[in-house]
């Protein structure tokens, strides 16, 4: 590992070099962000009703703000890091708070669409650029760093469905308008998290950095792992997808719940989720990130395997057990991926990220055409076995770690 990332803690107190008040900062703001992300797949339901949707109609909102994030983050990567640009980071959150207002004040379907859109954008500025500060801000613990950067977003996603539930679902889609009350503190958190990485102290440049940073690893080798990382990327998410797009209606249609109670079934996966992602990173400091990517991936096969033939009370389980392992997965695969290819953070984190969002959106629109050709249920008997694609890890470099 280099040193540059040392003692970037500033004021900060907490692990030796560790940046904890920035840590934390660009949490809370990755949890606004996702919050506002989630709410949109938490009103389905609503908007299924209300403009009469399709389930293809419903698979392509999710692809239009996943796939938006996912063609610009790489972009966005690659031009901060020949010039980074934190002052992007406010800016970001400004355009997720115009896409909530377009969507509680959207008269039909296309309007629906855009403000699905501009939340994408707002989420392709945020976060490359927000998991580069969390790396800078990490003391060399990038694994940790990523998971508190990442816990901010499974918090977000797991509390949306519940604000959703239980304001939306009531008081109806305006009362989204009420959410920009918490980007509007997001922005101004942002503005501090900017200021503080303007005034760092300026790293080496990056051709110095990876040739101290880089593994002995031919760039085939290199292209290799990074296409087996991006296949487990897609595993993940498209499963993951398939829960936070339809499991709320495959347990009102499967169990008879209504609209209110599926939110808190989705509500189980999403905290498990958040729960494996604070686990992950700090697991892979310890015993390396292909050891958790192994568990990850492939030990979730069993549970996703059973949960199409379990019964209410073992679904909530398995989905809780499900979303503990499969999240634990991405600090891991995000650090070993800016591993393979260091000095290249934006770039590397423009592609992960990009590519869960863009992954999952595809994976959504493709689902939802399923559901409506084979239903709901035969959608979840296909899904169970995409983890078994886990087996690709052993594909994966040695010794990209030191002392791994």
């Amino acid at each position: 590992m280099t040193t540059t990332a040392q003692g970037m803690g500033g004021a900060f107190a907490g692990a030796p070099g560790a940046a904890w008040g920035v840590l934390g900062g660009v949490a809370l703001c990755h949890c606004i962000n996702d919050i506002m992300q989630s709410l949109v797949s938490a009103i389905y339901p609503l908007l299924h009703d209300e403009f009469a949707l399709d389930y293809w109609q419903i698979g392509l909102l999710t692809f239009a703000f996943t796939v938006t994030a996912s063609v610009l983050q790489p972009v966005v990567g690659v031009v901060t890091d020949k010039r980074p640009m934190p002052l992007a980071l406010p800016l970001g959150m400004g355009s997720t708070l115009l896409g909530i207002v377009v969507l509680a004040l959207a008269p039909n379907y296309p309007m629906l669409v855009l403000g699905a859109m501009m939340i994408g954008v707002g989420s392709s500025i945020f976060h490359p650029e927000a998991s580069r500060v969390a790396r800078a801000a990490s003391g060399g613990r990038y694994g940790t760093a990523q998971s508190v950067f990442q816990v901010g977003g499974n918090v977000g996603h797991a509390v949306g469905p519940l604000l959703a539930a239980f304001i939306v679902a009531p008081f109806g889609r305006p009362s989204l308008l009420a959410f920009t009350v918490l980007t509007a503190v997001g922005i101004g958190v942002l503005r501090w998290v900017s200021e503080w990485h303007r005034r760092r102290p300026v790293a080496a440049p990056r051709a110095v950095r990876a040739a101290h940073e880089s593994p002995a690893l031919s760039r085939g080798r290199v292209l290799g792992a990074l296409l087996v990382l991006g296949v487990l990327v897609f595993t993940k998410n498209a499963y993951t997808s398939s829960l936070s797009s339809f499991y709320t209606f495959y347990v009102i249609e499967r169990f008879g719940l209504t609209a209110q109670q599926s939110q808190l079934m989705l509500f189980v996966f999403l905290g498990g989720m958040a729960l494996g992602v604070i686990g992950g990173g700090p697991i892979g400091d310890r015993i390396g990130p292909l050891a958790v990517i192994w568990v990850s991936i492939l030990g979730v096969l069993p549970f996703t395997l059973a949960l199409p033939y379990a019964g209410l009370w073992a679904s909530v389980g398995l989905t809780f057990v499900i979303g503990v392992v499969i999240a634990s997965a991405f600090p891991a695969i995000v650090v070993f991926a800016q591993e393979l290819v260091p000095g290249r953070v934006g770039l590397i984190n423009g592609i992960f990220f990009g590519l869960a969002f863009g992954m999952g959106g595809l994976a959504a629109a493709g689902l939802g055409a399923l559901a409506d050709a084979r239903g709901i249920e035969f959608v979840y008997r296909v899904c169970a076995w995409l983890p078994a694609l886990g087996l690709l890890t052993v594909f994966l470099p040695r010794g990209v770690f030191r002392g791994r």
